[in-house]
């Protein structure tokens, strides 16, 4: 498609074990995803989710095929290079936060936007308009620890589009809470995501999750097909 945000072309990745052992985890992955599309990617533990959302990421690189954010291909960018995109163009949003346990939930978004040169009052300003449009503007000023397992999830997808990425990659972010609160973060990103116009492309178990969103995919032997 025309407008695709993310694309991946014939994407393989095999792991070595021993000298002779191998193992295919991603056999010519073709995926692309539009420019404001919330996509679902479903398949069994082990199958390939996190290796392809890391190559997808650009924090790994695929043994062969091609990944495009936007219109430019990032296969051959060196290092510094894919650092700064992957900064710029992409969020992540893990199954556990990784919040910084010593940072409020404002300073945890603040500190990737400074990373990324921006300016104190301006970085502190759109983390306090996330965290409203999230709802929980108010634990602004809380700890990680002094926060309940939603609201240090929705903390982590502010931190997550806090530099404005145009590719926001999910791997299993309702997957540590309960349904109820799960229902109630999906919203939140949903909201955040359709808010933003950005792409989306998110690994989960949950099947009522998943058919929430524009469309699902699984991965399956290798390979991604239609869910």
């Amino acid at each position: 498609m025309s407008d695709a945000m993310l694309r991946l072309t014939g994407v393989e990745k095999i792991y070595n074990r021993g000298l002779t052992s191998e193992v295919r985890v991603l056999s010519g992955v073709d995926l692309s995803l539009a420019r404001g599309e919330m996509v679902a990617l479903v398949a069994p533990s082990g199958a390939g989710k996190s290796t392809l959302l890391h190559i997808a990421g650009l924090l790994d690189t695929p043994d062969a095929g091609r990944v495009e954010i936007g219109a430019e291909d990032m296969t051959g960018l060196n290092d510094r290079r894919r650092t700064a995109v992957r900064r710029q163009e992409v969020g992540f949003v893990y199954q556990f936060h990784h919040l910084l346990p010593e940072f409020s939930a404002l300073e945890n978004i603040v500190l990737p936007q400074l990373a990324n040169g921006v300016a104190r009052r301006d970085a502190e300003a759109r983390a306090q308009a996330l965290l409203e449009e999230v709802g929980v503007g108010p634990r602004a000023g809380h700890r990680p620890s002094a926060m309940s397992g939603g609201e240090q999830q929705r903390v982590a997808f502010c931190r997550a589009l806090a530099n404005s990425p145009r590719v926001l990659l999910a791997d299993e972010p309702t997957g540590n809470l309960d349904p109820a609160t799960s229902d109630q973060v999906f919203a939140a990103l949903t909201g955040l995501v359709r808010g933003t116009g950005l792409s989306a492309l998110i690994a989960t178990h949950n099947l009522d999750l998943a058919a929430r969103m524009d469309r699902i995919l699984r991965l399956d032997q290798g390979r991604v097909v239609p869910g």
